[in-house]
């Protein structure tokens, strides 16, 4: 059975195969890439998967999206198998009950090796890249550039720690995440795994990210590739816990209804990746009500469901870091669909938003991106978040500790701005995804509830652990050097062997040798135990 194709949004590429998006990321006109279909799914098959444990529906998803003619059914089935064997919980991402008078749940998304719902799409993809590679030749190698906010890197680096042919370079706000983030990360001394803390804000970092895309010589050269929610990839996995979770709280029969029972979405997001897929899960067919766009201070998308004005403002640092972004990746996205999956208006869009950092829609542009088939908005600020924490905390007997993410969620679904169905005795079912776990920002909720319980024993463990880190400003230049030199894959790595520094184990040298390579790129690394 042959796969979906793909395009760029902005019409430089088409009929792309899925190992060429998975390895490219991004598109080479800029443009990020999106289905030339979107594969539509019967009620039948929705409710025959119904009790089936969380790989049967994964592979489903995925299935629909990736032919056999590029990945045999067996081996998807053995990718996704062991993607979800890292997990702590044997569902996966179990659904549990919030408050029943609201008919409100929480998808835990928290139960991978980092603590973060990124850890779904980002084992999956580390598999994907493997075997992508391994049947390129020995030879074949990826260099994939990132940035983080804050939990992107972490499941990035576990997902691709010592995989073959890979190098990995992670970019995160030094000082903008929280600690623990930060040690999650810079813990791994695996050799193809580096943490670059810039001097800047998130955003700093994904605009280099997307310039070095966008330097075609150096994105050849060196074989680069995307871990960011802009690797369509990240965003097809995601979609499978919207399934999961449709079938986990509605009951048998429910999707074969005249009217099928619909489910309602609260997720709280910066980058746009997360809710994004909920959206593509809706437009395959998936019975989903309204999807919910929960932010913090840093609101640049609930100004833009509720005013039409998509403007960029400076990033606010907030109790919640990982929603720390003023410009979402995922949302051009959302744009091509919005204007008709037009790439020259959605073209001129970016490009005037690039110019100007504004991008404004009126009119029925913007009812239709906040109609039945788009999205509505709410913001939770630090003061109503921290409350929310201690309510839920207390509501629940003390077995929901919410992140100040997953707080977020929750807040802004029971703000009361999602519709109700007329003549229904009963609310919907709303699920809120808890997008981490609270021990990943133990000062924040800190200030909510007191005292806290035990952090998992894995959270506490890298306390000690010895850490490798580099610090260097935001110049693309900077970070293109860098690359060149540390890969241990591929022709990189040419300056370090000059030095004869290339195939130090930089975990066991110290700061010293460490240091002495990095003044070559104006960068500072450090190696040490807390």
């Amino acid at each position: 059975m042959p796969g979906v194709t793909y395009k760029s949004t902005r019409g430089g590429e088409a009929g792309a195969s899925f190992e060429y998006v998975v390895l490219g990321g991004l598109a080479r006109d800029k443009g990020l890439f999106v289905p030339e279909q979107i594969p539509q799914i019967e009620m039948a098959e929705l409710e025959a998967l119904r009790g089936k444990p969380w790989t049967d529906i994964m592979f489903y998803v995925v299935s629909k999206y990736v032919g056999r003619d590029e990945i045999p059914a067996a081996d998807l089935k053995d990718l996704v198998e062991r993607s979800a064997s890292t997990f702590r919980h044997e569902e996966v991402t179990p659904v549990t009950v919030l408050d029943e008078a609201t008919n409100t749940y929480v998808l835990e998304l928290f139960h991978g090796p980092t603590f973060a719902f990124k850890d779904v799409a980002l084992q999956l993809l580390g598999n994907l890249f493997e075997y992508f590679l391994a049947r390129r030749g020995p030879d074949a190698t990826l260099t994939i550039l990132g940035a983080t906010s804050g939990d992107t890197g972490p499941a990035a680096i576990h997902g691709l720690r010592g995989k073959k042919g890979v190098d990995c370079f992670i970019l995160y706000p030094k000082g903008r995440t929280s600690p623990l983030q930060e040690r999650q990360m810079t813990t791994v001394l695996d050799r193809n795994v580096h943490c670059i803390g810039v001097h800047g804000s998130f955003d700093d970092a994904q605009a280099i990210v997307k310039a070095a895309f966008a330097d075609q010589a150096f994105r050849d050269e060196v074989k680069l590739g995307a871990i960011n929610s802009i690797n369509w990839a990240r965003v097809l996995a995601q979609m499978s816990y919207y399934f999961w979770a449709y079938l986990e709280c509605t009951q048998p029969g429910d999707a074969l209804k005249a009217a099928p029972t619909k489910v309602d979405f609260s997720v709280p997001t910066g980058n746009f990746g997360d809710v994004l897929a909920g959206y593509y899960a809706r437009r395959m067919g998936l019975p989903v009500g309204t999807l919910l766009v929960a932010t913090n201070e840093n609101d640049i998308l609930h100004r833009f469901f509720t005013e039409g004005k998509y403007w960029r403002e400076p990033v606010q640092a907030t109790i919640a870091p990982s929603m720390d972004i003023c410009v979402s990746s995922n949302f051009e996205r959302f744009l091509y669909h919005l204007c008709g999956d037009d790439s020259v208006v959605l073209r001129d869009w970016m490009e005037g938003f690039a110019r100007t950092g504004k991008l404004t829609v009126e009119g029925e542009l913007l009812e239709c991106a906040r109609g039945p088939g788009g999205f509505i908005s709410g913001r939770v600020a630090k003061a109503e978040n921290l409350a929310n924490v201690r309510a839920m905390h207390a509501l629940t007997g003390q077995r929901h500790l919410l992140c100040p993410h997953a707080s977020i969620g929750v807040a802004a679904a029971l703000k009361g701005l999602v519709p109700s169905d007329p003549g229904q005795s009963q609310s919907r079912p709303v699920v809120a995804l808890a997008t981490a776990h609270w021990a990943k920002f133990p000062d924040a909720v800190s200030k909510a509830v007191s005292p806290l319980p035990p952090a998992p024993e894995e959270l506490v463990l890298l306390e000690d652990m010895q850490t490798r880190s580099y610090e260097m400003e935001p110049t693309l230049e900077l970070v293109q050097d860098f690359v060149r030199a540390h890969m241990v894959n591929g022709s990189g790595g040419c300056l370090l062997s000059k030095l004869g520094l290339k195939n130090l184990d930089w975990g066991a040298v110290g700061v010293g040798a460490a240091a002495a390579a990095a003044l070559v790129f104006g960068v500072v690394a450090a190696t040490k135990k807390r």
